[in-house]
């Protein structure tokens, strides 16, 4: 295993990306490792772009941990008014033009560069590292004439395009060596070469990434756009007031938005409806799919159960002039294949069951087992609500296969008394609930260790918490338990039994 990245104090430390794990802790024992995790990197990074908005519409992610953002024509909120007679004026460097500087990067690691205090963009600056800091992030800002510009200066903390070292150029390791060995350890070196050279020599890449920082090519940005909602209304001249009236209004607004989604390729998951009542009142209702969809029948028997659920009747009044439906939450929907005798599948026909059990008991009351990142019995699953569950797959047991836990855990398992015939062996007979049980046939023992690696001392001999030895046993008369011993007789005097599960 290697390192992926580094914090600041580990930078400070002399680790690098690239070291491998062991070394790493050879040289810093008390050493703190996490996992690599790019998904949830790449989500942080969308979330920054999202939060950057605020700046400029164009921002464009580059991961794994540099963002880049196009301030042409955004730096105004940021500009000092002139107050009397006087007037500001900002450095020529550190004009906002078109052609120079109108592009921002930053990245993780590194100390925010120093502008002249009248320029706007020592204001965005400022601003942005603020709300960086309070946010928990440290940046390194700097700008340039062309995103892969502006990338090199912030990676490297170096404004000056041609004291960049030839690793700014991001190609092929070994082509970084052969250009240091020709003399060449900078990109202002490496610009002044003809390209016609450089492209014999060392390949085309490099011309290309080199063009790309210098602004020898056209290269823009890929701004990150979120996709708007699908909104679809209906207006009224005269206001409605009769429920079957709403309904095939909402039917209607339905195929209109089935076909909107259908042109983007996803199925919705959830519809708002939201009714305007010409006095102002605006009631709203929500329903959700266990799967994504683009039936405007389903949406409509949904909306219809929704209202007839209603604790408190929808009140008309004068009617409504406005029906509006958007969908929010959208997933990907491919064609889905019918079968061969017609009619829909399986699947789907459990999925209008959930949706009808959904909307008619709420949204939390129907809920699903997911698995959780634990090897405990009673904290290797948790419920949570179909909706929010219906991306996480399913496991399904293999056909003939012994259940290895039971279908009901007690929260917290109940204490028992044990005779056993050797104090570290199973079972032979235990008393429950006021009733003797004598054990028929046991199977066992699984042991299962503490949790050491999340305590704060991580593991120590006799101190990392006890262990579980669980035994599948079977009473005389066919019921089956799952008990457990917590601790050995070496770690504690008398080890306590417990009733952790009933197998059906």
């Amino acid at each position: 295993m290697r390192i992926a990245a580094v914090d600041r104090s580990a930078a400070a430390l002399g680790l690098a990306p690239g070291l491998t794990l062991a070394d790493a802790r050879a040289r810093v024992p008390d050493l703190l490792a996490f996992d690599h995790d790019p998904r949830a990197d790449r989500a942080l990074l969308d979330w920054l772009v999202e939060a950057c908005d605020r700046y400029s519409p164009s921002v464009m992610a580059v991961p794994p941990s540099a963002l880049v953002l196009d301030v042409v024509g955004c730096l105004h909120p940021f500009e000092r008014r002139p107050q009397g007679n006087k007037k500001i004026v900002s450095h020529p460097k550190h004009q906002s033009t078109k052609e120079d500087h109108s592009l921002w990067c930053f990245g993780a690691l590194g100390e925010t560069p120093s502008f002249p205090s009248a320029t706007p963009e020592a204001a965005l600056a400022s601003d942005l590292t603020a709300r960086l800091e309070r946010a928990g992030f440290s940046a390194r800002l700097a700008y340039g004439a062309t995103p892969d510009a502006a990338v090199a200066c912030a990676r490297f903390g170096i404004d000056d395009l041609a004291c960049l070292p030839v690793e700014a150029l991001r190609i092929a390791g070994d082509t970084h060596v052969a250009l240091r060995r020709a003399g060449l350890t900078t990109l202002g070196a490496v610009a002044k070469r003809p390209r016609a050279n450089l492209a014999a020599r060392f390949g085309k890449a490099l011309v290309d990434r080199l063009d790309r920082i210098v602004g020898g090519v056209d290269t823009r940005l890929t701004p990150h756009r979120v996709e708007a909602a699908v909104v679809v209304e209906a207006r009224f001249a005269e206001p409605i007031a009769r429920t079957e009236d709403m309904l095939s209004t909402l039917a209607r607004l339905a195929g209109e938005a089935a076909v909107d989604l259908g042109r983007r390729g996803v199925g919705g998951r959830r519809f708002d409806v939201a009714l305007f009542r010409s006095d102002g009142h605006v009631a709203r209702l929500t329903v959700e799919t266990a799967a994504p969809t683009r039936d405007p029948a389903l949406v409509e028997r949904l909306l219809r159960e929704r209202i007839d659920a209603l604790a408190d009747p929808l009140d008309p009044g004068f009617g409504y002039d406005l029906v509006r439906l958007t969908v929010p939450v959208s997933e990907a929907l491919a064609p889905a294949q019918l079968r061969l005798e017609g009619g829909t599948l399986a699947d789907s026909e459990l999925a209008a069951l959930i949706d009808r059990l959904v909307t008619r008991l709420g949204r939390n009351r129907v809920r699903r087992f997911a698995r959780a990142d634990s090897h405990i019995p009673e904290q290797a699953s948790f419920t949570l609500p179909v909706a929010d569950a219906a991306r996480l797959p399913l496991v399904a047991l293999e056909p003939g296969e012994p259940p290895l836990r039971p279908l009901h855990l007690f929260e917290p398992p109940q204490r028992i008394e044990v005779l056993a015939e050797v104090p570290d062996g199973p079972p032979v007979q235990f008393r429950w609930r006021r009733t003797h049980h004598r054990v028929a046939r046991f199977e066992g023992p699984e042991r299962i260790a503490a949790e050491w690696w999340q305590r704060q001392g991580g593991y120590h001999e006799g101190k990392s918490g006890l262990t579980r030895d669980y035994y599948r046993v079977e009473d005389a008369s066919g019921r089956r338990f799952w008990l457990f011993r917590h601790g050995l007789y070496g770690e504690r005097t008398n080890p306590g039994w417990y009733m952790h599960g009933l197998f059906a």
